[in-house]
């Protein structure tokens, strides 16, 4: 009977993603210790909550027992279309974000009923159908919407003490990159950073909020996503310290100008490789996103950003690196540091 000891303000978001990776335990009660929470899990901590301290508490609570997805499913699906549910989902604020076996398509508006019992606070479910071009839009459909609710699409996300409104239909929200996000919150006081691939603020907003940089340089090119953005600087308080820049990274990104560069994009990443580099001051640091063949961990990525620096006279120093999440199979997404001088 484990349990992860985090701090109150960051236990909400934990919560939710554990219960999406089916690790939370919730047959039990989280328990206040001071100004942290102990939040009950099942099996292995997840990689990337491996910095809480785990606590094994003899004095746990427990729930009544609760209906699942599987319990409310089973006056219409077999066994076998049963078995096929997902154990896991996405609750982006007030909505439930879900992907179905393409067998259960036909009874996807009787999941998104269920989903209602098993929230009561939720509003809407879309099913989730993937995402699709450069602007990496997702391809959404509402399958279920409570009586009244007039914009079932737009949401307002809490995490880590941010506040991200959105539409889930317009623009996608990674609860994956949780961890990687609070620990960018911790950087950039006092420094002038550029955020290359900013979203509605994934990291931007965090940073603005916890370290107050001297300047956020944000750059967005999807004009629906810089939306958000420029909403989610007012909804945050932040306008004094980030400057929303609506472009491509290729023509807008400043050269020589930042303490620190962040590249959260991941696909085509090394394609802007040498703006970053171009971007930083003497002594700057590099946050170098991209996906990556597990048997190219890190030797890739690192042989890039070395490379990229060589070309411009430069030189890079590796500072760290480490996988966020598996990308797709035999594929992670990882973020490498780098000194440039």
């Amino acid at each position: 009977m484990k349990a992860l000891v985090v701090p109150k303000e960051q236990a909400e978001a934990v919560r939710l993603r554990l219960l999406e990776q089916g690790c939370l335990d919730t047959k039990r009660k989280l328990s206040k210790r001071g100004k942290h929470l102990e939040i009950p899990i099942t099996g292995a901590v997840p990689s990337e909550f491996k910095s809480y301290p785990v606590v094994w508490p003899d004095d746990a609570k427990y729930y009544e027992p609760e209906p699942t997805l599987r319990d409310l499913m089973r006056e219409h699906l077999d066994n076998d279309k049963l078995a096929l549910l997902p154990g896991g989902w996405q609750m982006i604020g007030d909505i439930v974000v879900i992907s179905l076996h393409s067998d259960l398509y036909p009874e996807r508006k009787q999941v998104g009923d269920a989903m209602f019992k098993l929230y009561p606070n939720c509003k809407s479910v879309y099913l989730d159908e993937g995402i699709s071009g450069k602007l990496r839009r997702p391809r959404r459909e509402l399958v279920a919407v409570r009586d009244g609710v007039n914009d079932p699409a737009i949401t307002v996300h809490n995490e880590n003490g941010c506040r991200f409104r959105l539409d889930v239909t317009k623009v996608m929200f990674s609860k994956g990159n949780l961890q990687e996000k609070m620990r960018m919150s911790r950087l950039g006081k006092g420094e002038v950073v550029v955020d290359m691939f900013a979203g509605i603020g994934y990291f931007t907003i965090p940073i603005a909020v916890h370290s107050r940089p001297d300047k956020i340089i944000a750059i967005e090119i999807n004009p629906e996503s810089y939306h958000y953005l420029v909403e989610n600087i007012r909804l945050n308080g932040v306008e004094g310290i980030v400057d929303p820049i609506l472009g491509d990274c290729a023509e807008m990104t400043p050269v020589l100008s930042a303490d620190r560069v962040i590249m959260g994009y991941v696909g085509n990443t090394c394609h802007y490789l040498k703006y970053g580099v171009k971007a930083l001051r003497f002594q700057g640091i590099l946050h170098y996103h991209d996906t990556v063949p597990v048997h190219l961990v890190p030797s890739r990525p690192t042989g890039q950003i070395r490379d990229e620096a060589c070309k411009q006279g430069r030189r890079a120093e590796i500072l760290d690196w480490h996988r966020i999440k598996k990308y797709s199979p035999g594929v992670w997404h990882v973020v490498v540091d780098a000194r440039i001088t």
